[in-house]
Parts: structure tokens; sequence; C-alpha cells
């Protein structure tokens, strides 16, 4: 086994076995979106919150399913914390390659993300890789779309 193949192993077991911000939206009130696999059956609900400059204060999430979607979740919620909501969608861009291309991830850009690029070895299991961060891209859509209504 390559050592990026045991980093990969290492880190979705870290965290799907202790996923970090699990739990239920984050206080004040957040932005809510659920994404649902239907061929697998992960579940997963996602809240966003912001601080007053409006970038991404607190991702939480919960639900159930694989180890790859839950870790990939986990470590989506450290890596968007803190970040604009361009930078978190150069984020989801960057991950959905990650996983779904052949291009050779920048460890320095994506750090624990990169090794999730294993996935694409199982194309049925990018959609377990990518449903929270599909969450996610519908709740700041939802954010996006509350701003321009006020």
């Amino acid at each position: 086994m390559n050592p990026l193949d045991e980093l990969y192993q290492a880190v979705i077991l870290e965290h799907s076995r202790r996923p970090r911000n699990n739990g239920p939206q984050p206080v004040p009130p957040a932005f809510h979106a659920e994404g649902v696999n239907p061929s697998c059956g992960d579940e997963i609900e996602v809240w966003v919150n912001f601080t007053e400059d409006g970038k991404i204060g607190k991702v939480t999430f919960q639900g159930q399913g694989c180890a790859i979607s839950q870790s990939a979740a986990s470590i989506m919620t450290v890596k968007t914390a803190g970040r604009s909501v361009e930078e978190a969608r150069a984020m989801l861009t960057g991950f959905h390659e990650i996983v779904s291309t052949e291009i050779d991830p920048d460890m320095d850009r994506f750090g624990e993300l990169a090794v999730f690029a294993g996935v694409r070895q199982f194309p049925a299991r990018v959609k377990c890789a990518m449903l929270g961060w599909r969450a996610l891209e519908q709740a700041l859509n939802r954010s996006e779309a509350s701003v321009t209504t006020e």
C-alpha cells in the first residue's frame, strides 16, 4: 500500500469515528440544507451561520452514512469555517475535481481534503464524498437569496 492510500484510510477513519462539528444547528440560527444519496441511503443535514463581516462563522452537520460521506462532511466543516462564500465555493469546486478527475491535488492548498483523491478509484463513492459539500452549496445559495430579498 502506498503512503497516500494509507493516509487516505487514516484520515477517513479518524473523521468518521470522531467527526468535527457534528450536531444540531449552531447559534445564532443558520441556513440549512439537506442532502440524500438515494443509491446508498446516506443522509446529511448542514447548517451554516455567518459572522458580522459576512464570512462563514460555523458549519455543522448531522446525518448517517458511510465513512466517506461522514468524514468528507467533517473535514468540510473545518475547512470552510472563517472563509468567504467565494472561498468556500472555490474549495467545493476543487474538492469535486479531487474526487472526480485525474488532476493531482495540491496538498498545500487542500490539506486533508487531498487524500480523497482515492475516491476516484470508486466512481459510485464520488456522490458519497460530495454529499455534504452539495448540501453546503444549497445552504450558501439560500443565504445569498435571503440577502437579495432583504
